[in-house]
């Protein structure tokens, strides 16, 4: 319990400096969905620091798994399938445009500067999967969405 407990906080210390240095370096929100959309389709001429922050996650999440295997407690490669995992990240992609902005825009950014939109756009969020999980666990009787 303990342990989880220091992770997440090591986690959450990670994620805020990284806003921080964002924020304080080049003057940008920290929003991954505007991030790698910018990257696909670049408006400003920024696409070099897109693309190195995009595989920056890539890189540091393989990292991760190769390195700590067991902060991820499925298999994933086993466990999923792929055609759903696309789907899905899809999905997310036209619900991010839709919101205009994601969880991370969103709840870390924007509630860290207070902003109205970015709270009900994070409650939406939290309401949105709550209501997910209970459809799909206590109303069609699925144990897990993957």
């Amino acid at each position: 319990m303990l342990q989880s407990l220091m992770m997440g906080a090591i986690g959450g210390t990670m994620i805020g400096l990284s806003v921080a240095i964002m924020l304080l370096f080049l003057g940008r929100i920290t929003g991954i969905s505007g991030i790698f959309g910018g990257a696909l389709i670049p408006t400003d001429g920024d696409r070099l620091w897109r693309a190195v922050f995009v595989l920056g996650l890539l890189v540091g999440g393989v990292s991760l798994w190769w390195l700590y295997p067991t902060a991820f407690p499925v298999d994933a490669l086993k466990s999923m399938s792929w055609p759903v995992v696309v789907l899905a990240g899809l999905l997310v992609g036209v619900g991010t445009r839709m919101g205009s902005g994601c969880t991370s825009g969103h709840g870390i950014c924007g509630l860290a500067r207070f902003s109205v939109r970015s709270l009900v756009a994070t409650v939406t969020f939290i309401l949105a999967g709550a209501a997910t999980v209970f459809l799909a666990r206590h109303v069609l009787g699925l144990k897990s969405l993957i």
